[in-house]
């Protein structure tokens, strides 16, 4: 997936700085923050959305929410919360179809409909 603006940043074709990263998972500055904390946890293996999860794809979400907890206490918003967004699809808000998940902190976020 050459083309893909976040494989290339998982690759390190297109240089970014890391807040966090090991084998399987990496996370970034979100370029256009909804937060004074907004971080992108991505997988370094491409996989377009949510709804790809399966099979050889077993523990990605888990292996994303460990990262997004473990950045969310670094970056000192555990304690009072956070948010963590999956969009899937267009529909869904997706605009980049690498899956990945926003870490927004810092703030009140906005109740949701329920």
């Amino acid at each position: 997936m050459s083309e893909c603006l976040f494989c290339r940043i998982t690759n390190g074709s297109l240089p970014t700085e890391f807040v966090y990263e090991d084998d399987h998972v990496v996370a970034f500055r979100d370029i256009n923050p909804a937060a004074p904390v907004h971080i992108l946890v991505v997988p370094r293996a491409h996989i377009e959305t949510v709804a790809d999860l399966g099979g050889d794809t077993t523990g990605v979400m888990s292996r994303l929410t460990a990262a997004a907890n473990r950045i969310a206490r670094e970056s000192g918003v555990d304690a009072d919360g956070y948010r963590l967004i999956v969009n899937c699809g267009r529909d869904g808000g997706q605009t980049v179809f690498h899956l990945h998940m926003h870490l927004l902190g810092g703030r009140k976020m906005p109740e949701l409909a329920a």
